[in-house]
């Protein structure tokens, strides 16, 4: 199917969805590889993981118009060789999303809201973040409340970051797309951040780009 959602934010990030529905042979097709990268490809066992990883770079090509190659550094953070972008990257089921920006740090992450997080909600909520109770609705929010953590975990570069000791999420009115604050607070960062969520279909996304 490709592209079924990009928006561009005040020309400060590019955001872009791909839903996945094209066969293996069909996504090799889209994209010119190297050896390094054929290689690479070669590596995955599973074919879902080759899906993915293929759709990534379907959807990177869309966006920049580049043939551009994602490198990772030491923490598996995402970068683009030629320096062109900050990136970040998030999969889920059928669908793969990428947040761009020239200048900014950026997050993103996304979930199908399938699995039931509330038997896991104890891991990754402190005592100061608040869920409704509503449970036609409960599932939704503790999803965003992960998606926003994701994100969070993921513009900080991943350092020394526990899900629940430290970062928190401020207090907010669920709706099918808002705003949200986010605070990292360790040894490293004291810092809050503005988050933007929204639903699609059946999946939570979350995103910031921050400078």
């Amino acid at each position: 199917m490709g592209v079924i959602y990009k928006n561009e934010y005040r020309d400060e990030c590019i955001m872009g969805i791909w839903k996945i529905t094209e066969t293996y042979d069909e996504l090799r097709q889209l994209l010119t590889l190297d050896r390094r990268q054929q290689k690479i490809l070669n590596g995955f066992g599973s074919l879902n993981r080759k899906i993915e990883w293929l759709s990534v770079r379907a959807l990177l090509s869309e966006l920049t118009n580049s043939s551009t190659r994602i490198v990772y550094n030491g923490e598996r953070k995402p970068l683009l060789e030629d320096g062109s972008y900050n990136i970040s990257i998030s999969h889920s089921d059928e669908l793969t999303s990428i947040l761009l920006s020239r200048n900014r740090r950026v997050g993103i992450d996304l979930e199908h809201m399938t699995h039931r997080i509330e038997l896991l909600a104890s891991k990754f909520l402190n005592d100061s973040e608040k869920v409704t109770s509503d449970p036609f609705l409960q599932r939704y929010h503790l999803y965003i409340h992960w998606c926003a953590k994701e994100a969070l975990f993921k513009i900080c570069d991943k350092k020394n970051i526990n899900f629940r000791e430290n970062l928190i999420i401020h207090p907010f009115e669920l709706k099918d797309e808002g705003k949200i604050l986010g605070t990292v607070w360790n040894e490293h960062i004291h810092e809050t951040f503005n988050l933007q969520y929204f639903k699609l279909e059946n999946y939570s996304i979350v995103w910031c780009c921050k400078e």
